[in-house]
């Protein structure tokens, strides 16, 4: 079961997502459903059917989950999807 607290051992792909700082201000207050993911990119479905892909790196997002707002910097999901499950994370 996904909770806050596992969120990123977990399948983001399906999740609301907001983009809410960047290193390009012109990504901030970008909004949608996360619909792939690679190592780096993550590719959202903004609400008119249009897909934006994202450096995972160099953005903080809010993922919605079960009526709760989730804050994470996408430093911390760099990497292959497959293979969060098995890293260690410090509280973040």
């Amino acid at each position: 079961m996904r909770t806050p607290e596992n969120l990123v051992r977990h399948e983001l792909i399906g999740l609301k997502v907001k983009i809410v700082e960047s290193s390009n201000k012109k990504n901030i207050g970008i909004s949608g459903r996360v619909v792939d993911e690679t190592r780096n990119i993550m590719v959202i479905e903004k609400t008119k059917g249009k897909e934006v892909r994202l450096s995972k790196e160099h953005n903080v997002f809010v993922f919605v989950l079960n009526r709760q707002k989730v804050r994470i910097d996408g430093k911390i999901l760099v990497g292959r999807p497959e293979d969060r499950i098995k890293k260690k994370f410090r509280k973040w």
